[in-house]
């Protein structure tokens, strides 16, 4: 009986001479196309193929957390069944001087009790659901050195006050790059505030093993409908990704729907 031979990547059609030049360039291979006689890949082609990669540019290995961020981003996309939720909340009661990230991360805590089932963790090989009893939001926070997520603990029985010592020494602890790994670990569910950058609505990628992530984008002043009359007030764009395997989508929209209540309170 026929039998298939096992597969083997093809030999790039070379000489050895070529190979070591290619090596000592730092030239991939697989991304030439050989000019020499039946597609040989010639020493002018790998020549070629360095000087336009130096055009472009040194090319660079992946380090600490921007490293840790592809893995993550990796293995998120090919676990995860996402869907996103947006909406907008009203915050024309707001006094003035308040903290959107404050309230964005109590919003969340309060929305996680009203739904635990979105502060939980999924595990896909035995599809199981553990819901956490500590509401644990991993705040993304952006560096030049990559993205790093530092946790707020037990943000569901702190107040707003407690809660804004905890975020200042998490940002403190991001700016002089001295966030232990420690305090990286146990996320439950995760904010991204990337409004205070730009952006209105995103798409944010969940990352196993939790199920959701709130993103937050710029504040903006909109014409409403409001008491029957045209008025302008400020607005925060809301967008939820959640995990689809585990929660259903009247579960999110609950969880989006607290979020938004909580937002719109005076204080």
């Amino acid at each position: 009986p026929n039998q298939t031979a096992p597969h083997h990547h093809p030999s790039h059609r070379t000489t050895p001479a070529v190979r070591v030049l290619a090596k000592k360039l730092g030239v991939n291979l697989d991304s030439i196309t050989g000019t020499g006689a039946l597609g040989l890949i010639t020493t002018s082609d790998v020549q070629l193929a360095h000087a336009a990669l130096n055009e472009k540019g040194d090319q660079h290995q992946l380090k600490g957390v921007r490293r840790s961020m592809a893995k993550n981003m990796a293995k998120a996309h090919e676990e995860v069944v996402k869907v996103t939720l947006c909406d907008d909340a009203d915050i024309h009661l707001w006094p003035p001087k308040t903290n959107p990230t404050l309230r964005l991360i109590r919003a969340i805590a309060q929305a996680c009790v009203k739904e635990p089932n979105l502060n939980a963790w999924y595990e896909g090989n035995s599809m199981s659901l553990r819901p956490l009893n500590s509401v644990d939001i991993g705040i993304a926070v952006d560096t030049p050195d990559g993205l790093y997520v530092p946790v707020l603990r037990n943000a569901a029985r702190r107040n707003l006050e407690d809660l804004e010592h905890g975020l200042n020494r998490l940002l403190e602890d991001v700016r002089n790059r001295n966030v232990p790994p420690a305090e990286s670990q146990g996320i439950s569910i995760t904010l991204s505030n990337f409004g205070t950058i730009a952006g209105r609505y995103g798409d944010p990628v969940v990352v196993p093993p939790t199920v959701a992530i709130v993103g937050a984008g710029s504040i903006r002043q909109q014409v409403v409908a409001f008491n029957g009359e045209i008025d302008i007030h400020p607005l925060i764009p809301l967008s939820l990704s959640f995990d689809h395997r585990p929660i259903t989508g009247g579960e999110a929209a609950r969880f989006l729907k607290a979020v938004i209540e909580d937002l719109s309170l005076e204080s």
